[in-house]
C-alpha cells in the first residue's frame, strides 16, 4: 500500500468514527459540524502516512494527531473528547503505518 492510499483510508476510518456520534447531537449547522470533523480527521491521517520527520511513527502519530485537532478543541465545549480522537486515532495511524506501508 502507498502512504497516499494508507494516508485515505486511514483517515477515512478515523472520520467515519468521528462523525458516527455527532448524528445524535443538535447543532446550529450540523451538515457543516460534521463535514469539519470528517475531513479534519481525514487530514490526520493524510497528514500522518505523508510527512516525513524523524521520529518514530508513532510519535508522527500522536503529535500531529493532537495537534491538528487542537484549533478545533479550543473553539468548541468538547475540548477532551476532541483532543482524545484526536491523540488515540493519531497514534493507532502511526502506530499502522510501518505494517501497511512497504
Amino acid at each position: 500500500m502507498t502512504h497516499l492510499t494508507y494516508g485515505l483510508v486511514s483517515g477515512s476510518v478515523l472520520g467515519a468514527l468521528a462523525i458516527g456520534p455527532m448524528f445524535k447531537m443538535t447543532f446550529a449547522d450540523k451538515r457543516a459540524a460534521i463535514s469539519a470533523a470528517f475531513i479534519e480527521r481525514l487530514g490526520i491521517g493524510l497528514v500522518i502516512a505523508l510527512v516525513s520527520v524523524p521520529w518514530p511513527s508513532w510519535v508522527t502519530g500522536l503529535t500531529f494527531g493532537v495537534m491538528l485537532s487542537l484549533p478545533s478543541a479550543l473553539i468548541t465545549k468538547a475540548r477532551v473528547p476532541i483532543l482524545l480522537v484526536g491523540a488515540i486515532g493519531g497514534l493507532v495511524i502511526g502506530l499502522g503505518l510501518p505494517y501497511a506501508v512497504r
